[in-house]
């Protein structure tokens, strides 16, 4: 079919885009995940990097720290903060409590020390700000405390607090057993929890405190984030307990599940500006990308369904934009089969379409010149065969005349009568035969200027002086019929073959002499004409009926139906001097005139 292409190329292209489409659909839904997560890493560490550089220029206080982990937090969606070799956040003077230790007989080395301890790692700072009732009557300063813990590191390391049994009364020696808070999870998380104990021994401190600092305004919103401050207190716990590696240098990346949502936590060990070891710790949320490819998926349904007709319209209007010159090709080279070479191929491209166009445009020129010379040799060949009946037609009936008229003379001599005549028959004879001879000169020098073979050599000579000669040598029969001969020639040399331009002329004005009524003129010129010579000859007196200005040219064409021969001549000169002037490229011609018929020529000057 003609559009058949139209089609093939319609379903390759949307099949093509749709498979492309699927695989990218496909990508997204597989490989998108994974992407967001690597990049996410990969940015956030290059964060990380950065903010460190930065954090160890500044010395600042709690709320400067604040401050700065707000901001990380708003660029990068990432929560920051510095611990110390204990696994306790760096710069908490704006959450904590100081207590004074009393004397104990069971652990002397703790004796009249002063503990601080960071608020965060045993209660909440939503306590305060709530007002709890059973905050309020002893976390306070000079208020009594006990402290519950375990030796790590030569430092106590608070598990649980209470009020001080000292300060109880009787009927609160009950609540005294029910401890505020726990730090954390720490000894249910191992398997065998009294390997830690035989470790690191529990002790059972009292004292007085002394320093109370509860962070107020932006600051409270540090200590709020109990997600991360309970990843915080896992990794001390790790990290005290010896499960945490803290000689490795490398940076550490974790990644935990909580309520369905996936975190990634970021572990470099550093020193501070004191040179002690300490470590960054950063964790952010992956629950954009969870939330974003779930959007993605529902949305995928109104993507397909646009991207669909968007293919499928790209597809066509590419399909019939890529295939528009190929069915022009088509529908030009079938008109080529039916020989019309008319149409041509636009070529608006240089790539391998616009060159076969310009092909098929050669091969269609080509085509047409070949055929139309080959239209012209049939009507060449046509005319050939026609002009070739007529010479024959001709011929027969010149030679037949002679033939005739030596026939009869012939009988006439044999039979003896009027033998008076003898030598007038003779004569007759003699004529007759001479004419024929001169009948097949003409026709031998014609058949040599039509065999297409014959070539002219040039030569330069002045026409003036030719045509004077000419008209020397008729001079008895320009007497004889008593006509005038008048000339204006100009001294001119042109270019051509002197004989056969001689040939012409004495053709032309032997002409004009035999037409020409008697006492009548003849006017011969020869005109200077920019870089041509115009010669005419004009007889006066005669005409030739307009319709058979054009046949006087062709083979034994006298101008009388009948053929009648008293006016003399082969009926071939007119012929041969068309020939003559056809070989040398030069226009020519007849035309009738108010007073006679005016032969013409023209011959290139010399330049």
């Amino acid at each position: 079919m003609k559009n058949g292409i139209v089609r093939k190329l319609f379903l390759v292209t949307t099949g093509l885009c749709l498979f492309i489409l699927a695989i990218i659909f496909g990508g997204q839904t597989v490989f998108f995940k994974q992407f967001y997560e690597h990049q996410k890493v990969e940015d956030v560490m290059a964060a990380l990097q950065s903010y460190q550089q930065d954090s160890l220029k500044n010395d600042g206080d709690a709320e400067d720290a604040a401050r700065r982990e707000q901001e990380f937090y708003q660029k990068h969606n990432t929560w920051i903060t510095f611990v110390d070799a204990m696994g306790n956040i760096e710069q908490t003077d704006d959450f904590f409590m100081e207590v004074r230790l009393d004397r104990s007989d069971d652990f002397p080395e703790l004796s009249g020390k002063t503990l601080t301890i960071p608020l965060y790692t045993v209660m909440q700072v939503e306590d305060f700000s709530r007002g709890a009732s059973f905050l309020d009557p002893w976390i306070k300063e000079g208020g009594g405390i006990a402290i519950e813990g375990l030796i790590m590191n030569n430092h106590l390391v608070p598990q649980r607090m209470g009020r001080s049994s000292r300060n109880l009364r009787e009927e609160d020696q009950l609540a005294n057993q029910q401890m505020v808070k726990k730090e954390y999870e720490v000894v249910p998380r191992f398997k065998n929890p009294t390997v830690y104990h035989e470790k690191y021994p529990t002790v059972l401190v009292s004292g007085t405190i002394a320093k109370v600092r509860i962070p107020d305004g932006a600051g409270i919103s540090r200590y709020t984030n109990h997600l991360f401050l309970d990843r915080i207190k896992a990794f001390q716990a790790d990290l005290l307990y010896g499960d945490y590696d803290s000689s490795a240098n490398e940076s550490q990346m974790m990644s935990f599940e909580e309520n369905h949502v996936n975190y990634k936590i970021f572990v470099d060990r550093i020193e501070d500006r004191n040179g002690k070891p300490a470590y960054m710790f950063a964790m952010t949320s992956l629950q954009p990308v969870s939330e974003a490819a779930s959007v993605m998926q529902r949305y995928y349904i109104y993507i397909i369904v646009a991207t669909l007709l968007l293919v499928l319209l790209a597809s066509f209007y590419f399909s019939r934009w890529l295939a528009r010159p190929l069915l022009r090709i088509n529908q030009t080279t079938q008109k080529m089969a039916g020989l019309d070479f008319s149409e041509k191929i636009p070529v608006t491209t240089k790539d391998e379409i616009g060159e076969l166009s310009r092909n098929i445009n050669e091969l269609s020129e080509r085509l047409h010149s070949h055929i139309n010379r080959l239209e012209q040799d049939i009507e060449k060949e046509k005319q050939l065969e026609n002009t070739r009946k007529e010479f024959i037609s001709g011929v027969s009936h010149e030679l037949k005349t002679p033939l005739s008229v030596i026939q009869s003379c012939l009988s006439i001599l044999r039979d003896g009568v009027a033998s008076h005549k003898r030598e007038y028959y003779f004569a007759a004879m003699e004529d007759e035969v001479k004419r024929m001879d001169l009948l097949i000169v003409d026709m031998l020098e014609l058949a040599k200027y039509e065999s297409g073979t014959y070539k002219l050599k040039l030569d330069s000579f002045y026409i003036d002086t030719v045509i004077e000669h000419i008209c020397q040598n008729l001079q008895l029969q320009i007497e004889n019929k008593q006509l005038r001969l008048y000339s204006q020639l100009a001294q001119v040399e042109v270019v051509a073959n002197q004989n056969r331009i001689e040939q012409v002329i004495v053709n032309f004005l032997t002409n004009a002499i035999r037409y020409t009524p008697e006492q009548e003129s003849i006017m011969v010129s020869a005109i200077e004409e920019k870089n041509t010579v115009k010669v005419t000859i004009e007889n006066k007196g005669a005409h030739i009926p307009n319709e058979q200005l054009e046949k006087i040219w062709d083979r034994f064409y006298r101008g009388e139906p009948s053929r009648q021969r008293s006016s003399g001549g082969t009926g071939l000169g007119l012929a041969i001097a068309k020939k003559i002037l056809e070989l040398h490229n030069v226009p020519y011609g007849a035309k009738n005139t108010a007073e006679g018929v005016m032969f013409y020529f023209y011959l290139n000057k010399k330049e």
